[in-house]
């Protein structure tokens, strides 16, 4: 089984980069340290409840559909 912190930091990766922004860029957006979205993305680090917020809010989309993604991603491995 993959792990869910790889899968979840790909999926903000994809679409961090669909909407063309750096990490600086979405850490910003986010009120989160870039590093910090650079363990996310590597899957070295889980995010909490309010990071998961801020980071659909900065991405433009919903916990709930970050969520779903994610579930939809790992059950197709």
């Amino acid at each position: 089984m993959t792990n869910p912190n790889i899968a979840f930091g790909k999926l903000v990766a994809s679409l961090r980069q669909s909407a063309q922004l750096s990490q600086e860029e979405l850490a910003d957006r986010a009120a989160i340290h870039r590093t910090y979205v650079s363990q996310l993305e590597r899957g070295l680090k889980s995010p909490t409840l309010v990071t998961l917020f801020r980071l659909s809010k900065a991405l433009g989309t919903t916990p709930s559909k970050l969520v779903r993604q994610l579930e939809t991603d790992l059950d197709g491995i």
